[in-house]
């Protein structure tokens, strides 16, 4: 099944590994991103440039030829697009350059981060047909919008809210979310389920279908088998991941926010402190790691379960970093 044709997956190569590695036609997609396509306003030294990358995808640029450009702005880009560039042609994979960005704490644009993360996902779930999972897997990249009604946990793309929040093309879905008051009734034709799982490959880079991420629904379960693929593809250890109401104090040694608000919400609360009822309803989704083989953790850890939090923010949004579990989990060591 494919699908996310936009991402360049299939631009793509895959190493002896499985990893992902890049092609010329791979950055040739980056440079007909609109931040470095020429426009009627782009000077000859501009069009100049951006000609020759195309022909020559990883040729070397020299200050002399980005300093010609005169809009300071498609300087700007240009330097930023060639550093991610070079970056990414110095990795051997795609995936270690991934790794490399935050294990180095390098400095990248978010938008090109989030495309990098949404290529390997694609990577890791080609030969899946649950458009479950694939939909889950848009959380690894792509901001939600969550809405808490009646114990109805619903995610709902945020970018796609924001586009339709006035009613138009999105009936009332959008409305609703945007003001965190939706029934589940008032949705229930718009969101993915089993039934209707196939139908997310009909309208995949639309980003208008709606996760229920209530307790041991589909779309719980769903995200829980993606996070267990990637952490596999990442670290090579094997782990099974499954959905938990709370956290038993004497299991709990370990854990990773997946997100900003669920990591600070985890420390404080395992620290001692105490959170307000209102905070504590911004907490959507509990998981339980358990990895097969103990011995793949850190000696003083090993054997027991580490677990993952997810939480809206105060605005109502979620923004998932799933950089936290190549950096945050109690591995002996990493891949």
């Amino acid at each position: 099944m494919d699908f996310w044709p936009s991402c360049g997956f299939n631009l793509l190569k895959r190493g002896a590994d499985g990893r992902l590695v890049v092609t010329d036609d791979y950055l040739r997609l980056y440079y007909a991103r609109p931040e470095l396509a020429p426009v009627a306003e782009s000077c000859g030294a501009e069009r100049a440039l951006h000609a020759s990358l195309f022909e020559q995808p990883r040729r070397a640029v020299a200050d002399p030829a980005i300093e010609a450009v005169v809009d300071a702005d498609a300087r700007e880009n240009y330097r930023i697009a060639l550093r991610f560039r070079d970056r990414m042609l110095a990795a051997a994979t795609l995936e270690a350059f991934y790794f490399d960005l935050f294990r180095d704490d390098i400095a990248m644009p978010p938008d090109f981060i989030h495309h990098t993360a949404q290529v390997i996902l694609r990577g890791i779930l080609d030969g899946v047909n649950d458009g479950l999972e694939a939909r889950a897997a848009e959380l690894f990249f792509r901001k939600q919008r969550v809405s808490i009604n009646d114990g109805a946990i619903m995610l709902a793309d945020d970018e796609t809210v924001e586009m339709h929040a006035s009613g138009g093309g999105f009936g009332n879905l959008g409305k609703l979310l945007k003001e965190g008051r939706t029934s589940p009734r008032t949705i229930e034709l718009d969101v993915l389920e089993e039934a209707s799982a196939a139908r997310y490959f009909e309208r995949d880079e639309r980003h208008d279908t709606v996760l229920s991420l209530n307790h041991g629904r589909p779309g719980c379960l769903a995200l829980a088998r993606v996070l267990e693929r990637w952490i596999a593809h990442f670290h090579g250890v094997r782990a099974a991941v499954k959905p938990v109401r709370e956290i038993p104090d004497e299991d709990w040694v370990w854990h990773v926010g997946l997100d900003a608000e669920a990591t600070a919400m985890l420390n404080e609360i395992y620290n001692g402190g105490e959170l307000e009822e209102e905070r504590m309803k911004r907490v959507i989704g509990l998981f339980r790691v358990d990895f097969r083989d103990p011995v793949v953790m850190q000696p003083e850890v090993a054997g027991a379960p580490v677990f993952l939090g997810l939480a809206a923010a105060a605005d109502g949004t979620l923004r998932m970093k799933p950089q936290n579990l190549l950096m945050n989990l109690p591995l002996a060591r990493r891949t």
